[in-house]
Formats: structure tokens, sequence, C-alpha cells
């Protein structure tokens, strides 16, 4: 097959591109550059014949056999009846149809004196063109070349079947020679294609007979590299390229050609005299062989197993034989198809052996793993479904070292034995998923993923089972990554060059170099996900599949909508920003968290001094609590979206309508919005006539959410959480801020040393000596306290509880914690070296929990933040009262700044 046309094949496809034809680029190209190529046959006629012309096998008629000359008259016909037509339906009907009937006159006088003729010109026609494309573009169209080798196929079956057709008619004229009958008159007539040489047939059959078989064997390999292809197509679409599954034409394929196989077996055996006892048994295997090969790479897996597979988890997968329908059609016996788990290093023997040996040990238990091959009548179909398939567990393989299990490959071996009609043949039938990786806990998947993603990427065809390149370049992890961006984000919008160059400053840690040195550079597993990034907690993989997760969630339409640049550093944000005006901002991924996208906005001083903020990253579960476009909404200080798109413009269609009066109920409808620090704090001034208080000490630049309520009806916020009156503070006197500041609910840090980030009230309010108080109301309670809304705590200066989450830092994970309990009885130690699971994190099944443990051991740092030792218990303390209401309260770890 053309190497080209492998290398265009698998090219990643951004999008799902409609089929294109040669003609179509052609046709929007100047006449000029086409030179001298019309000369004998007119560029009008080639423009009526359009994407007719390049559906026809011109290419591959070589020599001046009778089957050539045979096929090109044949087109020759159906060429001028193309012509009769289009020129019927041409709007310059006289003038086409003059040059139709002139190309017929000539067509009848040299034409069809030598059809080959005509062949050579349109094959030159052909070949200027697509050099004029190539010339240009520097590719033809995929499905043009899928169109070529489909003609390929179909034009080498012809020659097969015609090849049949002749060795039929020289056993005929041979047994009519010994027969005495003697001519070839009565064969020249019944089949004109067939004319002989003049030669005795027994001189003429066997060499015939040798050069189908090779021809025979040619057909063969074309149908193996078109079921390699599929396979590798089937591989790519695991990273998300477009995929056509339909195996129907595959299956006509192999059964047209398996059809022609008996036919010319049959004749063999037949001629068995004149081919003589030495070449007989020769010619026999070879048959024998092509029939093998074609039954044994016909039995394929339809439906992949998952390539991510979790223990104890059910799956499914199935298998098509493509010529069951064909060969087992008259079995009495139903045939089983069975599911066994192997290492990588068994499936390199069976490999190695053809397939041809028996699996001796499974290297895992699944369950429900023997399912019937059946054959469905109606959709023309041999499968076997596996539907509820278990793998039970797992038996690890040596590993090389510093692999992990992550990084161990393995697969489902699919095996069955079945006869063969009509030939009595017993074939053991034996084919390989995709390569696994088995996990046992979710904590496993994203590194499981990292390995399928290179594994599909970059595999060969026909490779030794799983070996894969270690280093790539560049270019092509490039596309790789795009491939895999729009297919999980699930968009037509792919990455720009802009984006490859800050991933690779990324990856290579290399901020000096250029595109164009990067172009040239190659990237291996190890920095794609074995290295951790510097001064990160995460590899490349890693924090690159947080953004994918991250927009896929949350930001699809932004970035669709491309009001997201994403890929970009820090400082070149600055850079951009620095000479923008006041307002200015944009969106882009974080660069220290994972799965966090951020805000950057200018902000200039009254000396025209700029400095660029970046608002704390926001998390997929940020971004479900208040969209993106409505917290952009909600800061005033973001105005244009970079370079000069106003905000409500670029991000109009993104805000979601807020409620505004009552609702059916009776209730008052509430809004949260959200905040920056520096803007709060600019809105809350303090008491009037209370000496000026310094700022608290900002620990983080913290986006908060706030509801819009006003100042009288704050007493129904505190009233949960106070005593009753008198103890509870009243409004204020009229001097005091009113409602243009607005409340914030989040629940600031109970007991901690940080001054809270979200007040209700300022501070001299709080403490104004003119106000009841509540006398030892907010205290610091022990761990072992239950915080009750309505309760008051001990040993506290009095101040007024804020609600929601308190900061938590970067890059930390925060242990989960059990109830807060009543007292008196304290919360249990856990035992010692019992191991700690990170909040969300779901055991592994009993079964699984010891083996999960030892892997966890062998792991080591490469787990990623789940398992990063927990920061002291009063660091960074954030409780989170799931409603005002309820009579418990959790430490969540996964609450962020931000959200209520």
């Amino acid at each position: 097959m053309d190497q080209r046309f492998l290398l265009l094949l698998f090219l990643p496809a951004r999008v799902t591109a409609p089929k294109m034809s040669l003609w179509s680029i052609v046709s929007q190209m100047p006449p000029e550059e086409f030179g001298g190529l019309f000369a004998e046959f007119p560029r009008s006629l080639r423009c009526l014949l359009a994407d007719w012309l390049e559906n026809q096998p011109w290419e591959f008629l070589h020599g001046s056999d009778t089957f050539c000359a045979s096929v090109a008259s044949g087109m020759l016909s159906a060429m001028l009846e193309k012509l009769r037509s289009a020129a019927g339906s041409d709007g310059q009907q006289c003038q086409i149809l003059q040059q139709v009937n002139s190309l017929e006159v000539r067509g009848q006088s040299t034409y069809r004196r030598d059809p080959l003729r005509l062949v050579a010109v349109l094959k030159g026609i052909l070949e200027g063109e697509k050099a004029a494309v190539l010339k240009r573009d520097r590719h033809l169209p995929l499905s043009f070349h899928r169109r070529q080798e489909e003609l390929k196929f179909g034009l080498g079956l012809q020659r097969l079947q015609h090849r049949v057709r002749e060795i039929q008619a020289l056993r005929e004229r041979s047994s009519q020679l010994r027969d005495g009958a003697g001519a070839s008159l009565p064969l020249a007539l019944r089949d004109p294609q067939l004319k002989t040489e003049g030669k005795p047939p027994e001189s003429e059959l066997p060499a015939l007979v040798l050069e189908t078989a090779k021809e025979l064997e040619a057909a063969k390999q074309q149908v193996l590299k078109r079921i390699q292809i599929w396979k590798r197509q089937q591989q790519l679409a695991g990273n998300g390229a477009a995929f056509e599954e339909n195996l129907t034409p595959l299956q006509k394929r192999c059964e047209s050609l398996v059809e022609v196989y008996f036919q010319l077996h049959q004749q063999v055996l037949a001629a068995s005299a004149e081919l003589g006892s030495e070449l007989l048994p020769r010619l026999l295997e070879r048959f024998t062989e092509v029939l093998t090969s074609l039954v044994k790479s016909s039995f394929l897996v339809e439906k992949q197993p998952p390539q991510v597979l979790k223990t104890q988890t059910k799956f499914q997968a199935s298998v098509r034989f493509l010529l069951g329908p064909q060969l087992l059609k008259t079995s009495a016996k139903p045939y089983v198809v069975r599911a066994d788990m192997v290492t990588e290093k068994q499936a390199r023997e069976l490999a190695l052996s053809a397939y041809s040996n028996t699996l001796s040990e499974s290297t895992g238990e699944i369950m429900h793993n023997v399912v019937a091959l059946e054959t469905n009548p109606t959709s023309v179909t041999c499968c076997a479904n596996f539907k509820n398939v278990l793998l039970k567990k797992i038996k690890r393989c040596e590993r090389k070292g510093s692999e992990s299990v992550t990084e161990e490959k393995c697969a489902v071996l699919f095996s069955t034995t079945v006869a063969l009609t009509p030939s009595n043949l017993t074939v053991h039938l034996q084919v390989l998923s995709l390569p696994i990786v088995v996990i046992v806990h979710g904590n496993q998947d994203n590194n499981a993923k990292a390995t399928v993603l290179w594994d599909n990427a970059f595999s060969e065809i026909d490779r030794v089972p799983f070996v894969v390149a270690e280093r790539v370049p560049w270019e092509k992890m490039c596309d790789t990554l795009n491939l895999k961006f729009m297919a999980e984000v699930q968009t037509t919008k792919g990455l720009l060059k802009e984006h490859y160059f800050f991933l690779a400053q990324k990856i290579f840690n290399d901020h000096s170099a250029s595109l164009e040195d990067f172009q040239s550079r190659s990237v291996s597993w190890a920095q794609f996900n074995k290295e951790i990034l510097p001064g990160r907690g995460f590899t490349f993989w890693q924090w690159f599949d947080g953004v994918l997760d991250l927009t896929k969630r949350c930001l699809k339409s932004y970035w669709s909508d491309r009001l997201i640049i994403g890929f970009i550093s820090k400082q070149y944000v600055c850079k951009l920003l620095s000479t923008e005006p006041d307002g200015t901002f944009l969106l882009r991924f974080s660069d220290s968290e994972i799965g966090g996208v951020t805000i950057a906005h200018v902000i200039r001083g009254k000396d025209g001094s700029s400095q660029v903020e970046n608002i704390q990253p926001f998390s997929a579960k940020d971004l479900s609590i208040r969209s993106l476009g409505d917290r952009i909404r909600d800061l005033g200080q973001l105005r244009n979206l970079y370079p000069n798109t106003p905000k409500d413009q670029a991000f109009g269609s993104h805000y979601n309508k807020e409620q505004t009066g009552k609702d059916g109920r009776g209730y008052v409808s509430t809004a949260i919005k959200m905040t920056v620090e520096s803007e709060r704090e600019q809105q809350l001034p303090g008491a009037a006539g209370a000496p000026p208080e310094a700022a608290p000490t900002q620990m983080f630049g913290l986006p908060v959410l706030r509801p819009e309520l006003q100042h009288e009806n704050l007493q129904t916020v505190l009233s949960p959480i106070c005593p009753p009156a008198p103890f509870c503070p009243q409004p204020g006197p009229p001097s005091y801020p009113t409602g243009e500041g607005s409340m914030n609910m989040m629940v600031s840090d109970i007991g901690s040393s940080f001054p809270s980030t979200s007040p209700m009230l300022s501070p001299a309010l709080a403490m104004d000596p003119a106000l009841p108080h509540c006398p030892e109301a907010f205290g610091n309670p022990p761990l072992s306290m239950s915080f009750m809304p309505g309760q008051f705590l001990p040993a506290e200066p009095p101040q007024l509880l804020p609600g929601g989450p308190s900061p938590e830092p970067q890059d930390e994970e925060m242990p989960e914690m059990g109830l807060f309990l009543p007292p008196p009885p304290l919360l249990e130690p856990p035992p010692q070296g019992s191991p700690r699971m990170a909040p969300g994190m779901e055991l592994p099944p009993s079964a699984d929990f010891e083996q999960f443990l030892q892997e966890m051991s062998l792991e080591g740092s490469s787990l990623g933040p789940p398992f990063a030792a927990p920061p002291p218990r009063g660091t960074y303390p954030s409780p989170s009262p799931p409603c005002w209401g309820l009579a418990e309260a959790r430490w969540d770890d996964g609450v962020r700044p931000g959200q209520a």
C-alpha cells in the first residue's frame, strides 16, 4: 500500500471533516496552474466528468493484456454515456455536444482500436491535478486516498475472477484437444476476452495458475492491511480520533475474496493432472495458508473493553468473526468464545507464535468469561457479546526498574476453535484487545490514562505487544494533546500554536527557546508523566488532565467562543496587560493548581502605574456554585476582555438571569454575588466617629460569594445563630453603615488566629459598647463539641460569625474529619499505622484492600497530591455547615474560597 496513504491515514483528525474529492479542490484553482494538461482532452469535458473521473481505476490499469483492454473499453463506453447525460443538462448544450461528438468520433477511430490510449490520457490528467494540489497544499484529501485503495482492491478482484475464467477455458481447451475436437474457435466465440497465444494448453496452465496464486496472495495482503488499518483507527479512537466503526464493507471484502478463493481452489483441483504431482501440493499449501490467514485475521474485537479497568467492576466487550456467516452457516454445534487476562509477556509470546499457541495460565480471574458465538441471519453478523464480565482480581507481574503499577499493560485474550466448511479445516482463533491498565482504586486512574494515551498515540502497526517508543517528536505530542482536548471537551476549537508554545515551555522547563526550536525537539515518557514539574507537586499530564476535566465540565461554551486564552504563563500575562487600560482582563488556566481557571486583570493607580492582579483560581466545584460568566459580571473592576472587547458583549450570552421579587411561596429572592477582598474592604469603612482601625492582615486575595441582603434584614440572618433577645445585638443607630455594604455568608475560621476575611459587620460595629452583646457567646469550642446553629460558645471575645468556608491553601489537602460529637467524649485517635485516605476517596473492596495498600507503598510520591502528608490540624480549619438548620458540621477540605 502507498506509504503516503498510510501516513495521512493516521494523522489525528481534528474534526470529522466531510468527504472531499480531488475535483472539489481542483475546480477552485486557476486554469493557468495546469499548463497544457488539457491539450488532448478539453477542460470543459473534464468539468462535466467532475469527480466521476477520479472514481475510476485508471491508475491501476497496467500492461496491455486482454483484461486491461477489456476494462478500458468498458470505461470508455461509460465515460461517453456520462458526458452525454451531463451535456444535456448544461447551459452551453450545443458547444458541449459538439465536443462530445468529436470525442466520440475520435473514440470510434482511435480509442476503440487502442482503448489503453484513453487510459494514458486520463491518467496523465489526474496525475497533473494531484501534482498541482500537492504543490499548493502539500497533501491530498484523505478520502481520495481511501477511494483509490478501494479501487485498487476492486480491480484486483476483477482480475482474479478473470483468471478463474481463463483457467477454466484452458482446461476445457485441453480436454477438447485430448478428445480430438481440437480447435479454439468455440472458446473464442464464447469468451472473446480469453485469447490464446497459440501455445499448447498444457504449458500455459501451470504458469497461469502460478500467476493467479501470486495475485491471490497480493489481494490477501491488501485485505490484511486494511484490517490492520481498521484496528489502528480503533486504537486512535481511544484518544478521540474520528473512526468508522462499520465493519460491513470490510466483511464484504473478506467474503468476496474467500469466494474467489474457493472458485480458484476448485479449478486447481480439477486441473491436478495438468499441474502434476510436484506442483499441485505446493499450490494447495499456498492456498490453505491464504485461507487460514484470512480466517484468523477476520476475528476482531468489535467493542473494546475499557482500557483503564478497575477490579471488581463490570464491563462489556464484543468480538466479531467476519467470515462466520459464510463459513459457519452449516455448523450444528454452537461455538463458544473464552476471555482471559494476559500479561504483556504472554501477549508477546502469543504474537511471536502467530497466535497458534494456546494460553497456559490466565493472569487474572474473570467472571462470566465464556459466551456463545452466534450468527444473526438478519444482520448477517457472527458475534460473541460479553455483557457482564467482571475482573475479580489481577496478579501483578514483576516490573522493570522504576515502572509503577499504572505503567503495567495487559490485555484480554479472546479465543475459540472453529471447523470451516466446505474445506473441513479446523482453525484456532485468537485476538487480543487493546492494551489495558488494571487499577484497584480510583486514585490510580489519572496515571493509568496517561499510559493508555501514550500507547494509543505512538504505537506502530504490527508491533510486538506492547512495545512503544520512549521518545516521540514534540509535533506528534502536540497533535495528540490537541486531539484529546477536542474529543474530551467536545469542541471544534482546538489548540493554537501559542498554546503549544506555552505547553512546550512547561514540559521542557525552558523559557528561552523559540517556537521553532521546540518543533525540532522530542519529548520523553518521563517528561510526560513521571517527572514532577519544577516547583510543583504534579506531572505535566496530571496538570493537563485537570485542565481537560475543568473545561469539559464547566468551560466548554467559553472555550468554544474563544473567550479563554487558557494556556498562557503568568509572566506573559503581565507583559500583555501592563500596557492595557484599567479593567482589562483575560482568563487563563492556573499554572500552580490542578484544574483551576483564574482571572488576571490590570489595575492602574492615579499616577498611571499598572499592576496586574490574579484572582485565586476557581475549581469545577466553585463554578458549579456560581458560573464563570456570573462571577465576571459581579466584579465591577473587570471592564474589557483582552484586547478590547467589553465584558458584557463578550460574556452576555453566558450570564444567568437573576430572580427578582418574591417567589411563588412569598419569599423574597436572594442572589449570591462574588467580590474580592480589596473591593470589599473599600466598601465597608469603620463606624462613624470611631478611630480608624488598621486593616486586617490579608492572608490571601480571595474571591468570596455574598448574598444581596439589606441591613434591615440582618436580624433574620442572625436569629438562627444567636440566643433569643435581649442577648442578640439589635440594629445599630442610623449613623452606622447600612445595606450599601453586602453581607458575606461564608463561615469564618472558628478558633483560628486568622482574621475574618468576610465580616458580617465592621469591627467597630461588632465591638460598640453601646450595643447589647451576648456574653461568652462566641467562644472557641473544643474539638469534641458539636457546633449547633443557635448555640453560644464560651471563652472568646464577642464577635459575630461570618458564614462560609475559610481560605484554603493551594496544592494542599485537608484531612477529612468525622462529625463533631456532643461532649463529653473526645474523638478517639486513629490506630497507628492505619492508612489515611484523602477526602472523597472511596475505599477499595475488602478483597483488594491489602493489594491496594501494597501498591500504594510501591508507588511512593508518584501518586500525587491525594497522598501528601496532611498539614497540622489547626493550620487551615474549614468548618462548613451544610445549612443553618442542621445540627451537624463537617470538616470539608473540598470546599474552596468563593463558594457558599
